[in-house]
Order: structure tokens, then sequence, then C-alpha cells
């Protein structure tokens, strides 16, 4: 593992589920939810936080088959709903988010969120969290037509922020993350906080950082 420290960047854009939220949890819970209200197989743990990452009708696809639009509006309907019920109980903060992202905002750094999670419930939480006021960009599958591994969100966050891709650097917790942003030419770094092992990546991050402070020590 490359335990270097972190060089200084222009532009930070950061995975949500598991990189700056802990909500594993939360949403394992949800996805047995969906499954016992409409009598599917239940997906174990495991294969849950393998998937997270992945848009929300991926994430189903891959425990109840493939679905019709009609099926999974349903799905999603009743999934979201019960994970507006219960979020409170759930979300935080992951270690160092607040301290690294007021630290970044400080010293004119402009930040992102690129994330699989949809729009709605990304603007409460990042609201919730009180980290909102940080982030210049927003980018949520609304907003491209393919989705992590594919690099084109991570293109479409640096087009937002007129920056450039090398300096930038992608954080997340998972192989789509990484795989993300190395296709699309930036720098990464993994959070040995993930649900995942290291060894589960698909590509090699550029850094791997226990706390999310370590993005301000030049």
């Amino acid at each position: 593992m490359n335990s270097a420290r972190v060089r200084e960047y222009d532009y930070y854009l950061f995975d949500a589920d598991g990189t700056l939220f802990d909500t594993t949890d939360m949403i394992v819970r949800c996805f047995k939810n969906t499954a016992k209200v409409y009598g599917l197989p239940q997906p174990d743990r495991e294969a849950i936080l393998r998937h997270v990452g992945l848009t929300l009708r991926k994430q189903m696809e891959c425990y109840f088959g493939e679905l019709s639009d009609e099926a999974f509006n349903r799905y999603r309907d009743t999934h979201m709903a019960y994970q507006l019920e219960i979020y409170r109980e759930h979300l935080r903060l992951c270690p160092g988010v607040a301290e690294a992202l007021h630290c970044l905002h400080e010293r004119g750094k402009r930040c992102a969120v690129v994330t699989s999670r949809m729009l709605h419930t990304l603007s409460i939480y990042l609201k919730e969290t009180g980290i909102d006021e940080y982030f210049s960009a927003l980018i949520t599958p609304e907003c491209t037509s393919r989705h992590k591994p594919d690099p084109q969100p991570v293109r479409e966050a640096i087009a937002r922020l007129g920056g450039a891709v090398e300096r930038a650097l992608v954080v997340g917790d998972s192989t789509y993350d990484i795989e993300c942003g190395s296709r699309a030419g930036a720098d990464t770094a993994f959070v040995l906080w993930s649900c995942n092992p290291a060894e589960s990546l698909g590509a090699t991050p550029t850094y791997f950082f226990s706390d999310m402070r370590d993005l301000c020590v030049w």
C-alpha cells in the first residue's frame, strides 16, 4: 500500500456512502426491508456491501434479478420511503470528514460529490450532516448517461468545477470509485474504513488512508 503523504490538489471529488457518510447499516436494512415487503430472497449483508457504489437499479438487479421499469419503480419507491423513515437513526459522518472539508474550504480548494445516490436523498443528508456548504457540484445518476465505474461521472464533475483532471483527487471506498477516477485520468485515494478490503479493488489507488484529515497534511 502507498502510505505516502497525500500531495496538494486543486479539486477533490468524494463518493458519498461509505466515504463521507457512514450509512452501511441503513443501506443493509433498506434492502432487507424491500425484499421482505415484496417476498423476495433476502440478500446477505456481504453481498450488499460489495455492490454499494452501483446505481440503485443495478444493486437491486444483483439481488432480485432483472427488473421491468414498473417493478423497479415500485421497489425503489418502497425502498426510499423506508430509508427516509429511518435515516436519522443511522446517518453519521465518517472519521475526520467535517474537519477535512473545512480545511480544504479554508485553503480555497473546490470539492464535488460524485455518487450513485440520487440527488434527493444526497441533498438531505449533506444538509443534515452540515457539510453541504463545502460542495460546488453534486454529480448523481441524474447527471450522466453512464455511471461508475465508467469515467463519465468524474469527467462531468471536473467540467462543472471548471478544472483539470490532472489536478484532481477522487476519494472513495469501493472499486467503482477507484476505477471511475483512474479511467478518467485522476489520482485516487481509497479509504481504509471501507467495508470492502483493498484486495477487492480492480485498479490500484494512488493513496490509501485511514482518516479524512490525511488530505490536509501537505
